[in-house]
C-alpha cells in the first residue's frame, strides 16, 4: 500500500470527481464524514510515533529551528507577496487562501518526504508541534493579512473543535494504546494494525471531501481559474524556500529534501472544516479555493517526489 499509495490517491480523486458530479445530492451528505476520517487518519499515524520511547528518538535542534522558521516566517512572508502580487480582493478567496496557505501539513506531507527521500520519521515526530504552532500563529497571521471586516467571518471555536479532535484525542489515543500494548499481546497486534491505515484512511479523506465538495467546485469555476496561478507560483517557490533555509541551518540532504517537503505542502485537509464554519456568504467560494488547493499540490508531489531527491544531493 505504501509504495502504491500515489496511484491509490489519484484513483481516489478520480472516483470522487465522478461520483460527485453524478450523484450530488448522494454525496453532499458526506460532509460529515471528513472530519471523523480526518481523525482516524491522524491516530494511525500518531500511532506509529513512539511516544514511549521518544528520549531515543530526539529531534534534531537545527533540523527543528530550520523547520519553524521556514512554516512560520518564510513562507506567510512568501504568501503575503503572492497575494499582493495577484491582487486579490475577494473576502472570500482571500480567507481561502490564509486558511490553507499558511497552514504547513501535517498528514500526508509525511507519506510524500518519504517518497521523496525525506526524514519521514523526524517530520512525523514534528506533528504535533507544527499543529500547535499553525494553530497559535494563523490568527495573528489572519489579524496582519485581512480586514476587520473579514476577521469577524471567522470563529475561533472551529478552532478549538479542530485542535481537540485532530489532535487532543487522537494523540491520547494513540498513547494509551501504546501503554495497553506493553502490556497485552491483542493490544500489540492492534497497534500494529494500526501501520495499515493512513494511507487507506488518507484515501477516504481525499474521497469524502473532493466528493461533497466537487459540485460546488464546478459551480464556482471562475474562483479555480483565479487561484491555479496562486497555487502554481506556491509550489514552485516555497520548496526553494525549503532548500535555503536548510543550507542556513547547514543540514544533510534528507533533512533539507524534508523542509522542502515541509514548505511546501499545506494542511487543506484539516483546515476544511474551518472553512464549512464560515458564514453562508463567504463558505462556498473558501471551500473551493481550498479543495482546489488539494488538487493542485497533489498533481505537484507527484513532481515533487521525482524532482526534489535529484536536485537537492
Amino acid at each position: 500500500m505504501e509504495y502504491f499509495q500515489i496511484y491509490i490517491y489519484l484513483i481516489a480523486l478520480l472516483l470522487a470527481v465522478i461520483v460527485g458530479l453524478t450523484f450530488p445530492t448522494f454525496t453532499s451528505n458526506l460532509e460529515p464524514l471528513i472530519s471523523i476520517c480526518i481523525a482516524i487518519l491522524m491516530f494511525s499515524m500518531f500511532s506509529q510515533i513512539p511516544f514511549l520511547n521518544l528520549r531515543n528518538n530526539l529531534l534534531n535542534l537545527k533540523f527543528m529551528f530550520a523547520l519553524i522558521l521556514s512554516n512560520f516566517l518564510f513562507i506567510p512572508l512568501l504568501v503575503f507577496g503572492i497575494i499582493h502580487a495577484f491582487n486579490i480582493s475577494s473576502s472570500a478567496i482571500l480567507i481561502g487562501l490564509c486558511l490553507v496557505l499558511l497552514t504547513p501539513c501535517i498528514d500526508y506531507v509525511i507519506v510524500f518526504t518519504a517518497l521523496g527521500k525525506g526524514n519521514a520519521h523526524y517530520l512525523l515526530i514534528s506533528t504535533p508541534i507544527l499543529f500547535i504552532l499553525q494553530m497559535l500563529f494563523l490568527p495573528i497571521y489572519l489579524t496582519i493579512f485581512l480586514n476587520k471586516d473579514m476577521i469577524t467571518m471567522i470563529e475561533v471555536t472551529p478552532f478549538i473543535h479542530s485542535f481537540v479532535t485532530f489532535i487532543i484525542i487522537p494523540v491520547i489515543i494513540a498513547i494509551l494504546l501504546q501503554l495497553l500494548s506493553t502490556k497485552s499481546t491483542a493490544m500489540q497486534r492492534a497497534l500494529n494494525f494500526t501501520s495499515w491505515l493512513p494511507e487507506l484512511f488518507m484515501a477516504f479523506v481525499l474521497f469524502t471531501i473532493v466528493a461533497s465538495q466537487i459540485d460546488k467546485i464546478t459551480n464556482d469555476i471562475y474562483v479555480v481559474i483565479t487561484v491555479i496561478p496562486i497555487y502554481i507560483s506556491f509550489m514552485i517557490i516555497a520548496p526553494i524556500i525549503g532548500y535555503f533555509t536548510g543550507k542556513l541551518f547547514r543540514l544533510e540532504a534528507p533533512l533539507i529534501r524534508t523542509i522542502a517537503f515541509s514548505s511546501s505542502t499545506r494542511n487543506a485537509l484539516v483546515v476544511l472544516p474551518l472553512a464549512l464554519a464560515l458564514p453562508d456568504t463567504v463558505v462556498t467560494i473558501a471551500t473551493t479555493v481550498i479543495i482546489t488547493q488539494t488538487l493542485i499540490e497533489l498533481m505537484g508531489e507527484i513532481i515533487y517526489i521525482k524532482l526534489i531527491p535529484k536536485l537537492i544531493k
